[in-house]
């Protein structure tokens, strides 16, 4: 009886589970490129005062969530009125809606259908905006004389202001309030308010494109149907030029004051250029309920599997794809081989502790990415800063160097001003001494600027928001055992986190000190096994000046993001999340979030993978590597490194290893893993297609779906050679096979140990362990992409055949509601009880379109113990 209510109880606890993380999904993030579609750039020239400004959108088709780059040229550069943006600048936003017919030479949507003004409303002193120009208010007047009045709107109130409505594209509409209204706000918008025209007349944004599934309110990219045929929604980029002259045509007589006015009103707006942006669509996937094959693991992987999915689907087979660290993969597919297919970047058994399986494992090399730094920063000089650096006020950095002795001084929170107040006016809190003389921050150390100039004439804003750590995402990822690596070998940083300052005194946070007599616990921080980013310092305080009556601690000033994706974004919108601001009339009252930096003065580092960088257009640094060569992650560089990779099953890039001068130090090659005999012969030729197109078509780099997307390096020959060998080796298996009638695999026996003479290394084959790896037959062994994949078998409705985007990410909950995904996970922990007396572990919950979402991973010893509980 006691155990039934138990049961009970975890039913019921899966429901919520289930709820949770379905809410969640409600506003996750898809899909997967961010290279230009060939083609597709876009030149528009301006009209009038602005006829000699060209601009420039480097992608309009197949888009989804991710960056394009807007330019411009032919302007006049942008002037002040004190810190305010004052004439010759750029808005750009988001529009939805078919062409309002206004401008048949470039057509365009109606004002009221575009996402702007939500600038912020609170904390605005300094903030470059009048309150008129960065959001939807405007002046009535029948017969308009000056920029910023409006012929339609206001007309209620003509002492007041007015404001130009939101149209949502489900027809409601919004009329008051426009700045923090229903659907979008300053958190959220992805409007660009100011951007400057620099001293030659030139200019350039990144602009975040949203689809349906980050702003449902424009609807980008869900399918219309219109006489029989449904299409994805296309929306519109919007660009509305500020200039210095005012309707009449002459100079703005007041320079000393902010002239402009609302982008949206209908004098500025008759200025607006219009770009049409065709989406991939969202909100079809293939169809639920299909037959599918799951996939697992890394995250290194998940924009290449994205893009793959969506054509493989339309050809006609299902492969769902679940994001999951790879030391939590490996375990998995170490203790369950009937798992399906796991990527990873390490052989089964490379860690710890762990053993590999006895069976043959196959590996076949799939992507070749790695992990960058990537930042968003823009020149802020100081008063005294030469003129060459004065004309780039405002611009984006676009490299930086760093040494692994740099990044273990942001990993090791060492900088004066990351532990947040533990220093104050050079006096030091117990215990902070080490920090008193440190640098405050990256863009102050005396080591950065020896390698990076410029940044000498910066002002920067040193706290916990800009320089003084690296956004890092929560869990075990190669990624973060690669970087820890690449400080380890590095003298200098193992010097530094011994307790040994560096050339100007900088010293190390002791709660990472790798000696043990210098760190505070008695035990010596180890980072060459580390495969996290760990926030050791316990250091906590109400933050100085604040008024607050909370404390908040490291991993307040210096938040998790979900994943390394996560990062990419944030970074792009420069928001690193710390909750800065105490809010004190709140109930009950607390930090919140100040939303993202200043334009003018922003300044975000985060690790995240070369795919996530290149999507949202970010700038990545440049590495020493163990030639003493600082290099940027490219394709040749990424190929460079690859060439140095060693092993005896999986070959292995490793930062040390990588020693060619061109050799991209965190490059990472990605391997499929199987377990042949636990598997059924079906289930063996579907991942062989999978493989297949993998090492043809997958290969060839672009942003159409089905494609390779920026931030990989398409594979050697030698190694699509090797993955193709796997596929033999799948297609045509003759070893053991463990299971009966009904279970994974075909027959009965078990395989011989693994890496044994029967099988061949991952340098030369694809297999390690067992026996029987097939002859010649089945799919091709040609090493060169092939222009379609061939398929066994299946079943799918051919629902991504235009190339649409996925509705849901490969990781489902990248951007999903926190309380709904902090129910799932919690509900989520009793869930692998409730369907029986046999527990597994990680827990998957399924989603829409094949796809789902670990929420609680391999945990061996936790789940021995849980079983004791059932029957």
């Amino acid at each position: 009886m006691r155990r039934t209510r138990i049961r009970n109880t975890l039913i019921r606890l899966l429901a919520g589970a289930t709820v949770g993380a379905l809410a969640g999904l409600a506003v996750a993030q898809t899909a997967p490129t961010a290279a230009a579609a060939t083609g597709s750039t876009v030149t528009v020239s301006g009209r009038g005062e602005f006829k000699d400004m060209k601009f420039t959108v480097s992608q309009t088709r197949n888009l989804t969530s991710q960056a394009v780059t807007v330019s411009w040229t032919g302007g006049t550069p942008t002037r002040f009125a004190g810190t305010q943006f004052n004439t010759d600048f750029v808005q750009i936003m988001q529009c939805w809606g078919d062409d309002d017919g206004t401008v048949p030479s470039n057509p365009g949507p109606a004002r009221t259908q575009c996402q702007y003004g939500a600038s912020p409303t609170t904390d605005r002193g300094s903030w470059p905006g009048n309150a008129y120009d960065d959001t939807r208010q405007v002046f009535y007047s029948a017969d308009p004389t000056n920029y910023g009045q409006d012929n339609r709107y206001g007309a209620a109130n003509p002492n007041a202001p007015g404001e130009v409505p939101f149209k949502s594209v489900d027809g409601t509409t919004v009329t008051t309030n426009t700045q923090n209204n229903q659907f979008f706000n300053y958190n959220t918008s992805n409007e660009i308010d100011f951007a400057r025209t620099s001293a030659n007349g030139t200019g350039q944004e990144y602009f975040e494109v949203q689809t349906a599934n980050e702003a449902p309110h424009l609807g980008c990219g869900e399918p219309v149907t219109t006489g029989g045929v449904a299409k994805p929604r296309s929306c519109w980029l919007v660009i509305v030029p500020q200039g210095h002259l005012d309707l009449d045509g002459k100079p703005y007589a007041d320079k000393s004051q902010v002239n402009a006015g609302s982008p949206v009103s209908s004098t500025n707006w008759a200025n607006r250029i219009a770009v049409k942006l065709d989406f991939n669509s969202v909100g079809t996937n293939c169809a639920l309920g299909a037959d599918e094959r799951p996939t697992t693991g890394s995250e290194l992987v998940a924009d290449a599997m994205t893009s793959w999915q969506a054509r493989l689907c339309s050809s006609g087979k299902v492969y769902s794809y679940t994001e999951l660290g790879e030391p939590d993969t490996r375990s998995r597919l170490s203790n369950d081989g009937s798992s399906g297919l796991a990527f990873t970047t390490r052989a089964l058994g490379a860690d710890v502790s762990s053993a590999a399986p006895s069976d043959t494992t196959t590996y076949a090399p799939v992507a070749l990415s790695g992990a960058v730094i990537a930042f968003t920063i823009e020149r802020r000089p100081k008063a005294d800063a030469p003129e060459s650096i004065n004309k780039l006020t405002g611009t984006k950095v676009q490299s930086i160097r760093l040494t692994p002795r740099l990044v273990a001084k942001l990993l090791t929170e060492s900088y004066r001003s990351s532990p947040w107040g533990a220093v104050i006016s050079g006096t030091a809190a117990k215990g902070y001494g080490w920090a008193r003389n440190n640098p405050a921050g990256l863009a102050s150390d005396p080591e950065f600027i020896a390698l990076n100039p410029e940044f000498a004439y910066f002002s920067v804003s040193e706290t916990p928001s800009t320089d003084t750590d690296l956004m890092t995402s929560l869990g075990h990822t190669d990624t973060a055992r690669a970087l820890w690596q690449w400080i380890n070998s590095d003298k200098d940083a193992r010097q530094f986190l011994a307790g040994v300052p560096d050339d100007d005194g900088m010293r190390v946070n002791p709660y990472y000190s790798t000696n043990a007599d210098l760190n505070p616990t008695g035990l010596a921080f180890d980072p060459s096994n580390l495969d996290e980013y760990p926030k050791s310092d316990p250091w906590c305080t109400i933050p100085p000046g604040s008024g607050a009556t909370l404390k908040q601690c490291m991993t307040d000033f210096h938040p998790y993001v979900e994943d390394m994706h996560a990062g990419a974004l944030h970074a792009r919108r420069a928001d690193t999340l710390w909750k800065s601001s105490w809010d004190s009339l709140a109930s009950p009252p607390a930090f919140k979030s100040t939303g993202p930096q200043t334009v003018g003065s922003r300044f975000v580092i985060t690790i995240t993978d070369a795919a996530s960088a290149a999507r949202y257009g970010l700038q990545t640094a440049s590495l020493r590597n163990a030639a003493g060569t600082f290099v940027a992650p490219t394709a040749a560089s990424l190929t460079a490194a690859a060439n140095s990779a060693a092993g005896k099953n999986v070959a292995e890039i490793t930062p040390s290893g990588a020693t060619a001068k061109n050799a991209y130090p965190l490059a990472q090659l990605v391997y499929a893993a199987v377990r042949p005999a636990k598997i059924k012969s079906a289930a063996r030729q579907d991942y062989a297609a999978l493989l297949q197109y993998a090492a043809g078509t997958g290969q060839v780099s672009g942003a159409d779906p089905g494609r390779l997307p920026a931030g990989y390096a398409p594979l050697s020959e030698k190694l699509r050679a090797q993955t193709l060998k796997a596929v033999q080796a799948l297609l045509h298996y003759t070893g053991p096979t463990a299971g009966g009638s009904g279970g994974p695999a075909d027959g009965g026996g078990t395989g011989t140990s693994g890496g044994g003479p029967s099988g061949t290394t991952g340098t030369d084959g694809g297999t390690t362990g067992g026996a029987g790896t097939g002859g010649a037959g089945g799919a091709s062994a040609s090493a060169s992409p092939s222009a379609s994949a061939s398929f066994d078998g299946g079943k799918a409705l051919q629902t991504t055949a235009a190339g649409n985007t996925p509705a849901d990410p490969a990781n489902p909950l990248r951007y999903a509601v926190p309380v709904g995904a902090a129910l799932g996970a919690v509900a989520g922990a009793g869930a692998p009880f409730a369907g029986g007396n046999r527990l597994r572990l990680p827990l998957r919950l399924p989603l829409p379109g094949g796809r789902s979402v670990t929420v609680v991973p391999e945990l061996p010893e936790l789940s021995r113990r849980l079983r004791r509980l059932l029957p």
